[in-house]
């Protein structure tokens, strides 16, 4: 038996190939394209065939007869008993054009060859796309009676099905194959579609909620899901039956799954939050069309839509899919195949080999570089505050990794060692004494960075000072809320502006602040520095919404406690669990890497949350906690002395351990 197949490189053609050569004596002529011929020995190998039973045909899809010579053509007349034509677009997203190209003339061009050549049985794998979006049951003896196919999706591949059953005057067969996913039994895929497109949606959900969430879904229409050795089985075996001409089959599940029982099934695969409550999408019908056309015509709109969309690497045309309106008979699909073992497995049988293969080898975030190198190697980085604490553990990090370090500091002494430190490890720090917290030292500062570098490409607004006084302590001390806000608002803010014209002028930056967990939680006895904080986060919100159509990101970091010179005046704080410098740096290093928006503990979060949702009750703990931790010795002007804690102050330090606030 000899065989012609066309997209025998693909996902589905290269296992059907790979069916049909265990055929004892079978010979298989692929097309290939001449510049793809350092593929071939692969190809082979993965056959497990020598040369003579895998014989490339050099051509084009998109040529007159496949652009194969005169002489291949020739010696092929009348040699070929099976035809099968795969080779086509499967991506809902791709450009009209090439479905055009590929879908229409390239299947008008393949039947031009199969007549050249006298090929026997012509077997044409269209899609259940040819249907369109039918209203209602879409027969297998169904065909004109397609409607809404206005998508060039859809319409490509009704077209080139018809260009077959039109044009093509020996025997035919037409299979129409469901949504096609990866091996039921290796999870084995080629690239992200069809479902895929949800997983990142799952995954972001499985990386922010617990499993215990519940969730509110969303229902719709029936989509039909296969995997692809059950398309490949029935194209095998099917083709080699008698009495199939001019029929066509749907490679389908007999019975279909909900939206809504899809996204359920992936996120248990997932191990996502489990969806509890669908809402179903048809609800929105009664909304008139002209209503949804001038909402979608809104400027704000369309862009928001695009950047989820995006964001998730979800085409938008995937929407179409959730009030999918068609379903598919198989009555002869059922009949030819009685008997022969072939069935279409369960989704929820496999679901999880399909993930498992996906975070494992086509997650996009496996072709991106996360690594602090990867991201800021070559590139200008100032660290604000770089000669102790975190910042000096982040430059250290971020000069290891390549960087063009910067750090500055007041003192000259302090940036002195900290550069003699760089040096003993195998790198070195560009040092600059600068005060943040005096307006025109920033502004020298900035002229300074610009005239020798250029500007930055990430900063790292790290200097700030901290104040922990009890309000009735502060009643002569209004410059402790002078002295915080100046440096840890407008100095940083001014360093900012000063930098945000050359990263504007140059399209791409990213500016990380420090901010505090105290923000969130809104600790009593930091009025000074959580205000101060405040404001530069509030700011920091405003910036990020003008800038983020010009390349330009923010991060804000809500910082537990991290163990520095900052807090050592508190003795207190010597039995509170803390952060240590290093693993502060690493949040900064991710900061940069993933550029979040915000990254914040899971503590601070809470007590966010836990404030909006009920702020008379978090006043009364955290006045509760007030009263049980005194003021610091320090921070009432007395000499230094061992704090004088309560067994209840004592009993929530150990309750807290292990906890990063």
């Amino acid at each position: 038996m000899q065989y012609f197949i066309t997209g025998a490189t693909g996902f589905i053609g290269k296992r059907l190939v790979k069916k049909l050569l265990e055929r004892k004596g079978a010979v298989v002529y692929f097309l290939l394209r001449k510049e793809s011929e350092s593929k071939v020995a692969g190809l082979r190998e993965y056959w497990g065939v020598s040369a003579a039973r895998a014989v490339p045909v050099f051509g084009d899809l998109t040529a007159k007869k496949l652009g194969v010579s005169a002489e291949d053509t020739k010696k092929l007349k009348g040699q070929i008993d099976h035809f099968h034509h795969l080779a086509a677009v499967y991506d809902l997203g791709a450009d009209e054009e090439s479905q055009v190209a590929v879908n229409i003339d390239g299947t008008r061009n393949t039947v031009e060859f199969a007549k050249a050549i006298d090929a026997g049985h012509f077997h044409h794998v269209s899609s259940i796309a040819a249907a369109g979006l039918y209203e209602g049951v879409f027969r297998e003896d169904m065909f004109d009676e397609a409607e809404n196919y206005d998508h060039p999706y859809f319409r490509t591949k009704h077209e080139s099905e018809k260009i077959v059953r039109k044009e093509y005057k020996g025997a035919w067969t037409v299979y129409r194959p469901a949504m096609v996913v990866g091996d039921s039994t290796t999870g084995e895929m080629d690239k992200i579609d069809g479902p895929y497109y949800f997983f990142k949606a799952i995954q972001r959900m499985r990386q922010l909620l617990p499993p215990w969430m519940p969730m509110i879904g969303l229902e719709g229409g029936r989509v039909n899901i296969v995997p692809v050795d059950f398309v490949v089985n029935c194209l095998d075996f099917i083709s080699h039956k008698a009495a199939i001409a001019k029929k066509c089959f749907h490679l389908v599940d007999s019975e279909g799954y909900r939206v809504g029982d899809v996204l359920d099934i992936f996120s248990k695969a997932g191990h996502a939050p489990k969806f509890n409550l669908f809402v179903n999408a048809a609800l929105l019908g009664f909304i008139p069309k002209s209503v949804t056309k001038t909402l979608m015509s809104v400027k704000p709109v369309r862009r928001v839509k695009a950047a989820v969309m995006k964001d998730l690497g979800m085409p938008e045309d995937m929407l179409t899919f959730i009030n999918y309106p068609t379903r598919f008979d198989r009555r002869d699909l059922d009949l030819i195949l009685k008997g022969s073992n072939i069935e279409c497995p369960h989704l929820k049988d496999y679901a999880w080999r399909l993930w498992d293969y996906w975070e494992r080898h086509l997650d996009p975030d496996l072709f991106i570089d996360r690594t602090l190198k990867g991201t800021v190697q070559g590139k200008v980085v100032l660290i604000t505050g770089g000669s102790s604490g975190i910042g000096l553990a982040s430059a250290h990090k971020f000069a290891e990794a390549g960087a063009v370090t910067i750090i500055c500091g007041r003192d000259q002494d302090k940036l002195d060692e900290a550069q003699k430190e760089a040096k003993a490890k195998g790198y070195s720090f560009v040092c600059y004494p600068a005060d943040v917290a005096d307006m025109n030292d920033c502004d020298r500062f900035v002229k300074l960075l610009i005239e020798n570098h250029g500007g930055v490409d990430y900063l790292i607004n790290n200097a700030g000072r901290s104040i922990r006084r009890a309000i009735e302590n502060s009643y002569d001390r209004f410059h402790d809320f002078e002295r915080t806000m100046q440096l840890n608002y407008f100095g940083c803010i001014r360093i900012t502006m000063g930098l945000l014209p050359t990263m504007v002028a140059k399209k791409k930056g990213h500016i990380v602040n420090i901010s505090s967990i105290g923000v969130l939680t809104n600790a009593p006895r930091f009025s000074a520095y959580v205000a101060s904080k405040a404001a530069l986060d509030a700011w920091t919100r405003c910036a990020s919404s003008e800038y983020s159509d010009q390349g330009i990101s923010f991060t804000t970091i809500n910082m537990p406690l991290v163990r520095t010179p900052m807090i050592a005046p508190t003795n207190i704080y010597k039995n509170v669990p803390t952060l240590s410098p290093e693993q502060a740096a690493d949040m900064v290093a991710g900061a940069c890497i993933y550029k979040n928006v915000r990254i914040a503990t899971r503590l601070g979060i809470t007590g966010q949350v836990l404030h909006a949702l009920f702020p008379r009750i978090m006043q009364i703990v955290m006045n509760t906690s007030f009263r049980m931790f005194p003021d610091s010795s320090a921070a009432k002007g007395e000499k230094s002395a061992k704090p004088q804690l309560s067994a209840e102050a004592v009993a929530m330090q150990q309750m807290m351990r292990g906890i990063h606030f």
